[in-house]
């Protein structure tokens, strides 16, 4: 089709639909969101039609029904029927879309997107397959941030948004996470995110790693909270990129806090914390029917601001047949097995430790949990890592 693309207002206008069924359905949904005065004629209306509150009546099409009206739309099951509401339309001079034969409108319907304020209109040749398909290709490129979406927006809108960038493997991220990083004037980096994202920026973006690791910080939490209060006010989107979840051991809470205090617009986008990740990378199930149905959580690293006093409740955790996943753990495996041990989890309990879990080089060690320590050690394994101790460890690992 040669035609002229253009978008209609079609608030408080007259529509008629011809049709009852499932197409007229879709069509009459659109048109009610765009906030069109729909008239559905059709012997037979389906209920859901009916229950979106448009004139709705059962008897067969007439030409007077277009008397006023903006547009027409042909979506009954009969050809000849549709050929009829386009030859009254064009009698009228109305645009009718025929939903049975595109060519036969003097209107198309085209695959539609919309996305903060963004509308894209795709026609595929009169072909509605092609058009959906290269409507949600577009649709795909911008939630991962392949084409540039951005407005110029005032000073007064800068925002902070939490991020979790998942385990690791830059797939694994969330579709509106990846979007948020695309768009971000700002990006402050953990050293756990998926830092591969990065190199997709555009120059102007600025990169400022936090670079939190054990016995190195490049900056403090309380650094880290400024920087985001700062950038904010500055009007920036900034985005505190964190590996995994930022409220799992993210001290993701405390950024929120800070950002809430300070008046700034701050906004959380969950991620797959590798306390999950890590087990599935690994073939493990945290829960498997008849061997754990429940799972706890913990952290082996004791934060050096936390009070000496406390301490992880191993006497609460070890009993039972529940897994236990722990993080962050590396450091002291060999303590918290025994703590374990010494508060009844069998000494021969399952154990694993998987490394990158999701990233080039990911290692997995099986052993006894009595034994894990001494072999991950003589592996060479380190942090990054996930432990799980419990009998899920072996229930993939040993089905043919």
């Amino acid at each position: 089709m040669a035609g002229y693309p253009l978008l209609l207002d079609l608030t408080a206008r007259s529509v008629v639909v011809a049709g009852g069924g499932d197409v007229a359905t879709r069509r009459v949904r659109a048109l009610v969101a765009a906030g069109a005065d729909v008239l559905v004629v059709a012997p037979q209306i389906a209920e859901e039609i009916v229950a979106l509150e448009v004139r709705a009546e059962r008897r067969p099409f007439t030409g007077s029904d277009l008397d006023g009206a903006w547009l027409a739309v042909a979506a009954t099951d009969d050809a000849g029927a549709n050929a009829t509401v386009a030859a009254a339309a064009e009698a009228r001079g109305v645009f009718c879309v025929r939903a049975d034969d595109a060519a036969a409108g003097s209107a198309r319907t085209p695959a539609v997107l919309e996305r903060d304020g963004l509308t894209v209109a795709v026609n595929g040749g009169d072909d509605p397959r092609r058009a959906v398909a290269v409507r949600n290709a577009i649709s795909t490129a911008l939630d991962l941030g392949q084409v540039p979406t951005r407005r110029q927006r005032p000073a007064a809108e800068g925002s902070v948004a939490l991020v979790g960038g998942g385990p690791g493997d830059p797939e694994l991220i969330t579709v509106r996470g990846r979007r948020l990083v695309a768009e971000a004037d700002v990006v402050i980096v953990d050293r756990l995110a998926p830092r591969a994202l990065l190199d997709e920026l555009p120059d102007g973006v600025e990169l400022i790693d936090s670079g939190k690791a054990a016995h190195r910080h490049n900056l403090t939490q309380e650094q880290i909270n400024e920087l985001l209060v700062d950038k904010a006010r500055e009007g920036k989107r900034v985005v505190r990129l964190k590996g995994g979840d930022p409220f799992v051991f993210g001290r993701g809470g405390e950024e929120w806090l800070a950002c809430v205090a300070a008046g700034v617009p701050v906004t959380v986008v969950p991620g797959i914390t590798s306390a999950l990740a890590g087990p599935a990378a690994a073939g493990i199930p945290i829960t498997h029917r008849g061997v754990a149905a429940d799972f706890t959580v913990v952290s082996g690293h004791l934060d050096p601001g936390r009070p000496a006093e406390e301490v992880i409740d191993w006497p609460h955790f070890a009993p039972g047949k529940g897994t236990l996943v722990i993080l962050m753990g590396m450091e002291r495996l060999g303590a918290i097995a025994a703590e374990l041990i010494k508060y009844g989890r069998a000494a021969d309990t399952p154990a694993a430790v998987v490394h990158r879990a999701t990233l080039d080089g990911q290692r997995v060690v099986r052993a006894r949990l009595d034994e894990i320590a001494e072999v991950v050690a003589a592996e060479g394994i380190g942090a990054p890592a996930v432990t799980v101790v419990g009998d899920v460890v072996e229930v993939l690992a040993s089905r043919p």
